[in-house]
Formats: structure tokens, C-alpha cells, sequence
């Protein structure tokens, strides 16, 4: 059971967020990488950013972005008046590698708390941050998921099979961990199969807990999705 004051218990802490921003305007068919893309008058990025800055958890910022963009990035930031704080670091070949590179600018200081989030996922609420720090606090780690709402079948070959789909979760962001349990995790040689920091830190035996996340978390990838999240961010400001 949750604590009844989680907000003293995570103030305790020192607490970190490690935003993702690796990624490409390939499927949104945009030459800007979708971090960068308008989303009611301001690049997703900072969208995000703002989400974990004004939560109660407020944790330290770090960004991870590849080289070539951290020029764009500083200049956006002055264009659009942004002054959250944040450090700003070099991404990797893979999203392992960029979490990685985000991981090794914190302390090794065992009892840290520490979120990694998709820089795509702007709509992602303050009562999510704070559930999955608190949830860290108490059970290790804390990996944000919701219920398929669709039918899900899985192929086997040529054959496909239908799966319960109660049983069927889909996996957002953030995750998040308590710092000895992702550093550990983040030793390991690089496989392919790691697709994101729950499957990294579940290779080295560690269960994973599941907290429910919510269907307005979307990640921005299409150009359908950035639509979404417009109307979405208007209804929530309205």
C-alpha cells in the first residue's frame, strides 16, 4: 500500500529524470526529428520538460539528444522564452546507448530515484510522475502500462493466435527505478532485444511492477498523433 504522504517520502530522495529525445521526423514525414514539432505553439520537447517540472517531484532534468541537434535545441529554448532548467547530454547509437550516456551523469548514490521517459510522450500527468517515484520508493521500480483496449493476436510463424487480452499490457513511460537496480542493469553488454529500460534491468532477474498508466499518454510518432495530442492539450487548457 502506498504511503499516505508520498510527496515527504520522495522530497527525502534525490530524483531524476532522463528524457529520450533520439528521435527522427522519418514516420511523421518531417525533415525537423518530432521532438522539435510544434504542438500548440511550442516543439513536444518542452512540453514534456514542463510535465515533470511541475509535478511534486520536480527531479532533476537531463536530456538526451544527439550532438548534432544540442545547437538547434539552445536556440529554440531562446526562442520560445524557456528557462526550465536541464542538462542537456549526448545521445548513442541505440536508446540504450542514450539512456546510458544519461545514466552515467548521475552519482552513484544507491538510494536515487531515477525516471527515463520518452521526449514524445508531452502528455504524460503530474499524478503518473508522482505515482511512479512513489511507487520506486517502496517496490523498486515502476513501469507505466495500460490495459489493450483492441483484440491482440500473436503470430507463430504462419499461424496466428488469439491472447487474452486482459492479460495484454501496453508499455509507456516513464520507468522508472531505484539507481543501484537501472545502473546495474545498464552494465550489460547491449543486446537487440532490449526495447526499453524495463527489459534491460528485467534481464538481470529484477521483477517488474506495472502501474497503470493512461490512454491520453500517447506517443507523438505519426502525424495523426500530434493531431491528437493538439485536441487533447486544448480540452486540458479549455
Amino acid at each position: 500500500m502506498a504511503s499516505e504522504n508520498p510527496k515527504s517520502q520522495i522530497s527525502n530522495l534525490k530524483s531524476y529524470a532522463i528524457i529520450v529525445a533520439g528521435g527522427s521526423g522519418a514516420r511523421m514525414q518531417s525533415a525537423v526529428p518530432k521532438q522539435f514539432l510544434l504542438l500548440c505553439g511550442r516543439p513536444v520537447l518542452m512540453h514534456t520538460i514542463e510535465a515533470f517540472h511541475l509535478s511534486a517531484v520536480k527531479p532533476a532534468i537531463i536530456i538526451v539528444l544527439p550532438a548534432e541537434y544540442h545547437a538547434y535545441w539552445e536556440q529554440l529554448c531562446i526562442t520560445h522564452n524557456f528557462k526550465i532548467l536541464h542538462q542537456l547530454v549526448t545521445g548513442g547509437q541505440t536508446r540504450f546507448h542514450s539512456v546510458k550516456n544519461g545514466l552515467d551523469m548521475i552519482d552513484d548514490v544507491d538510494d536515487a530515484l531515477i525516471a527515463v521517459h520518452d521526449a514524445v510522450r508531452p502528455l504524460t500527468s503530474g499524478q503518473i510522475i508522482e505515482k511512479s517515484y512513489q511507487y520506486t520508493i517502496e517496490y523498486g521500480n515502476a513501469v507505466t502500462a495500460v490495459k489493450s483496449r483492441d483484440s491482440v493476436r500473436l503470430m507463430e510463424g504462419v499461424v496466428s493466435k488469439s491472447l487474452t487480452r486482459d492479460d495484454v499490457y501496453l508499455v509507456q513511460t516513464p520507468q522508472t527505478f531505484q539507481s543501484a537496480q537501472i545502473k546495474k542493469a545498464y552494465q550489460q553488454v547491449y543486446s537487440e532485444k532490449f526495447t526499453d529500460d524495463a527489459s534491460v534491468v528485467e534481464e538481470t532477474g529484477v521483477k517488474i511492477n506495472l502501474i497503470d498508466g493512461s490512454h491520453q499518454n500517447i506517443k507523438i510518432t505519426f502525424p495523426e498523433d500530434l493531431a491528437i495530442a493538439e485536441m487533447i492539450l486544448k480540452k486540458v487548457h479549455s
